[in-house]
């Protein structure tokens, strides 16, 4: 046996987080996980190794999860409001270390990943959930000042369906998680940090400037990995994305667009503009 293979594999390490039900021990391993990659202590996958996500990944009994039209919605000039804002956030976050860690634990060894790049896409990955557990724990602990812990209100469990929309395609993946779904972040979080500043919570604000100005470079990989994926396809990356998007991610994409912020990711107009709504 080689010393590659006599390392644990690392798309079974991630698979465990994403298997891990408390947030506790979901961010604890979610970083033990990095480090341990970093560390050079997990092996690669070969080329076509079989997916070692678990179907679901594992939650804590709270937040009751609810359509997303049922969740609360409050002002940010209470007390309450703000923290429905923080929960809503760590919601997102605590979503998104599951996310990237499947994508190590589910596409690592797809064989649209060439050899000489495996590596990088897990290292990409990994970094990635290493920083949304990091996110997490700033929110959760922001919370926890506010007078309450994640799992306090109602949530909706969107992101995660639509993992399991891509759970088949690492293409559709890349394109409805980072450059859908993520990228909508870089759109929403200015208009976040402004309001909060509004009301004077600057330590909500710190916290969300880390993770907006994080969120750029989760972008910026979601678009080189689709690059690089649909670099064999007969079309071009940006008809590959429409009809991905259209086909795996329900509605059009919402308005405004953080333009800037999506360019310095290297996604251009040209991909998502053309899937915009209208506006009246």
């Amino acid at each position: 046996m080689t010393e590659q293979h006599s390392k644990p594999c690392v798309m079974e390490a991630a698979a465990r987080v994403v298997a891990t039900p408390a947030p506790d021990d979901k961010t604890r391993l979610a970083r033990e996980t990095a480090a341990a990659w970093r560390a050079g202590a997990l092996a690669l996958p070969d080329r076509d190794a079989p997916c070692r996500a678990p179907d679901a990944p594992g939650r804590p009994p709270h937040p009751e999860l609810k359509p997303p039209g049922q969740t609360p919605r409050r002002r940010l000039g209470s007390l309450e409001g703000r923290f429905a804002l923080m929960h809503a956030v760590a919601h997102i976050e605590f979503n998104a270390i599951d996310l990237h860690f499947d994508m190590v634990a589910r596409f690592a060894g797809d064989p649209r990943i060439a050899d000489d790049q495996r590596a990088s896409f897990v290292s990409d990955w990994i970094s990635v959930g290493d920083d949304e557990a990091r996110h997490f724990t700033l929110v959760r602990d922001r919370l926890q000042q506010m007078g309450g812990d994640y799992g306090d209100l109602a949530a909706h469990d969107g992101l995660w369906e639509a993992a399991q929309n891509t759970a088949h395609d690492l293409a559709a993946r890349l394109a409805v998680a980072p450059l859908v779904l993520e990228a909508r972040g870089l759109d929403v979080t200015p208009q976040m940090i402004e309001k909060l500043s509004s009301v004077g919570d600057a330590d909500s604000v710190a916290i969300l400037s880390v993770i907006y100005e994080e969120e750029v470079g989760h972008v910026a990989a979601g678009a080189r990995w689709f690059d690089h994926v649909c670099r064999d396809e007969t079309d071009t990356p940006e008809h590959c994305f429409h009809r991905l998007v259209s086909t795996y991610f329900s509605g059009a994409l919402k308005r405004p667009f953080n333009d800037d912020a999506r360019a310095a990711a290297g996604l251009p107009g040209c991909f998502y503009e053309p899937l915009a709504e209208q506006l009246s």
